[in-house]
């Protein structure tokens, strides 16, 4: 059974898109594993929320790396000294957890409470990047029209 899908075809009639390709068959080749267990959610229109269990883990044993389009939360518990244990059930292992990020998506904030470490990101897109009309042909847009009809008010009433 073949589990790879092919991106071949679509990678030939797309431009701009390799990011997403890549980050597709990266996905599918590795095997992933499920410690610490985590919560994406939305909430609202642009903002987002990860929720990672870190039983057993400290502030200063946490440590979270924002790069451009990814977000890094590493975990390597300290040492403990002196302690005997019968049995350990909890999982207190060193983890790499790695999220990719959607362009403009920056981390606000976190929090560590009750064993939960809680990651807030909101996605802002500057203004420049944003939808704007574009005018066609001859025409002016309507800013440039205003402004050229008020200097022309000015300087008829001269």
């Amino acid at each position: 059974m073949r589990t790879n899908f092919d991106f071949t075809p679509y990678r030939r009639t797309t431009v701009g898109f390799d990011r997403l390709f890549d980050l597709l068959e990266t996905s599918a080749r590795t095997t992933a594993d499920n410690y610490p267990p985590f919560d994406i959610e939305r909430t609202s229109d642009d903002s987002y929320r990860i929720t990672i269990a870190v039983a057993g883990f400290k502030a200063g044993e946490i440590d979270m790396t924002a790069q451009p389009n990814l977000l890094v939360v590493t975990g390597k518990k300290a040492d403990e000294e002196g302690r005997n244990y019968v049995h350990r059930g909890i999982a207190t292992r060193a983890f790499e957890r790695r999220f990719e990020l959607a362009d403009y998506v920056m981390v606000t904030g976190a929090d560590l409470d009750n064993g939960l470490l809680t990651i807030d990101l909101r996605r802002e897109v500057p203004e420049a990047v944003r939808p704007r009309k574009i005018a066609i042909g001859n025409q002016q847009p309507a800013i440039e029209q205003a402004a050229n009809d008020v200097s022309g008010d000015q300087t008829a009433a001269a």
